[in-house]
This record gives C-alpha cells, sequence and structure tokens, in this order.
C-alpha cells in the first residue's frame, strides 16, 4: 500500500498498527459473513452446532483469502503450506468457538447472541496464530512439499 494513498489519520499508524487494524476489518466482514450464514442456516432448520461450524469455514475462507492478500500481504509466499498451516489454525479456532458456544448456550444464552460471544472470545488466539505462524516466512515444511525444493528451484510462485 502506498503511504502517500492512505487517509492522513492512517499515515499516522506504524507497519504493526496498520496490520493490526486490516486484521479487525477482515475480521469484522468474516464476523458479518459468519453471523449472516450462521442465521440463515438457523432459518432453514439447521442445528445451531452444524450450523455453527458451515458458517465458521464460509467466514475462515473469506478470512483467509483477505489476509494473505491485504492484511499481512503474503502473496508471494508458497501459497499452499500456507493455506495448511491457516485450515489448521482455523480448525483449532472452530474447536475453541464450539467449546464457548456450547457452554453459552448451557448457561442461557441464545444461539446468535452466544455464537457472536465464541467469535469475539476465539479472536485473539486467531489473529496470534496467524500472524506468527499461518502467514509466517516460508518455512521447511513449505519446503519439504514444494516438489520445486527437490529440483533445485528455490523460488516460490506467487499464487
Amino acid at each position: 500500500m502506498n503511504p502517500a494513498a492512505a487517509p492522513a489519520h492512517a499515515r499516522k499508524l506504524s507497519g504493526a498498527q496498520l496490520q493490526f487494524l486490516r486484521f479487525c476489518l477482515v475480521g469484522a466482514s468474516g464476523f458479518a459473513v459468519n453471523l449472516a450464514v450462521y442465521a440463515a442456516l438457523l432459518a432453514l432448520g439447521l442445528h445451531y452446532l452444524a450450523a455453527a461450524t458451515v458458517s465458521f469455514v464460509v467466514a475462515a475462507l473469506n478470512n483467509y483469502l483477505w489476509n494473505r492478500g491485504w492484511t499481512f500481504e503474503a502473496r508471494d509466499k508458497w501459497w499452499l503450506g500456507q493455506c495448511l498451516r491457516a485450515l489448521l489454525v482455523s480448525g483449532v479456532s472452530l474447536g475453541l468457538n464450539q467449546v464457548f458456544l456450547l457452554a453459552l448456550v448451557a448457561a442461557g444464552a441464545g444461539h446468535l447472541a452466544a455464537q457472536a460471544t465464541a467469535i469475539v472470545l476465539v479472536t485473539p488466539f486467531s489473529f496470534a496464530a496467524n500472524k506468527l505462524w499461518a502467514f509466517a516466512g516460508r518455512t521447511a515444511v513449505d519446503a519439504a512439499l514444494d516438489p520445486r525444493s527437490k529440483a533445485g528451484h528455490h523460488e516460490a510462485p506467487a499464487f
């Protein structure tokens, strides 16, 4: 992003602050996607835990694509290893989300309010795991999975 093209208030943010702001904006879009899909699936009669799983996966895909291309600007990283790491982070986040959702519903919260709260509770883990691991630089696992690494090629494709 060209700093001169950013609004004046955004130019005062450090790189890490801007990255966190972007993560929060992406998270807000994922939050909206998650709740919209969840509400639609509940309206169709799907069990609330199944609806939460489907809505979480849809939101995770939304967030992965935006975080890869915009938040962490990780388009130059090898996409398969990155995607697998992000999928693992999403899976752990989903498990945490389900635990919170079950507990909140058992405590008497409505399904939609419980899901919204569960998403907020899982967000700090998700940010840290994505920033420090899923979207980090190319790892040894990436190199091992990349067939070109064995052939002497060292450049990752920019998918």
